[in-house]
């Protein structure tokens, strides 16, 4: 179903669309705050407190572009808002595991659980401004505009981010295949 469709029904009580909403969208928006936060309980605080957020202005909410987008732009400055607000740094996806059902295949799960470790320590050896990029291009589907938008800094600032992420995260998986 459509968004707009969905958001509408929101508006008039259904409390079904927003599940379907919620459901559409919630696999998304928790990977993207996992890989700009780095630790499990702030991303899913983060899209929790989202959607809570979101189901409480649907009165005034008016759907211009992408309902993903919009999600997307909503956890990412939830995450920052909590990582300003702790103080911490970003914490290593490992110290707090993975909440997601493994395959059936034991020697599949450990090949999934290595490539996560990998590209887990390659996107920690980012600098945040550089992965918040690429964690919006890449699993938020964002557009650079977007991107740049939700950043509050130039287009062209967020493609050279983006660039210069992407030749980082090669060098250092290709770095790390080598040994």
């Amino acid at each position: 179903m459509q968004d707009a469709l969905l958001v509408n029904r929101c508006r008039q009580g259904d409390r079904d669309a927003l599940r379907r909403i919620y459901e559409k969208y919630r696999d998304d928006l928790l990977i993207l705050a996992i890989a700009l936060s780095h630790d499990v309980n702030v991303a899913e605080d983060a899209v929790h407190d989202t959607f809570v957020k979101f189901a409480g202005s649907l009165r005034d909410f008016r759907l211009t572009g992408s309902l993903k987008a919009f999600l997307a732009t909503c956890v990412a400055n939830r995450v920052r808002d909590v990582m300003r607000m702790t103080q911490r740094h970003a914490a290593c996806l490992e110290r707090y595991g993975v909440g997601s059902v493994p395959p059936d295949d034991p020697g599949q799960t450990v090949v999934c659980n290595e490539q996560l470790r990998r590209l887990s320590s390659a996107l920690a050896g980012l600098p945040h401004d550089q992965r918040e990029v690429v964690v919006l291009r890449i699993y938020g589907r964002m557009r650079f505009g977007a991107i740049a938008e939700s950043l509050g800094v130039p287009v062209d600032t967020a493609k050279g981010r983006y660039r210069s992420a992407i030749a980082r995260l090669r060098f250092l998986l290709n770095g790390e295949a080598k040994k």
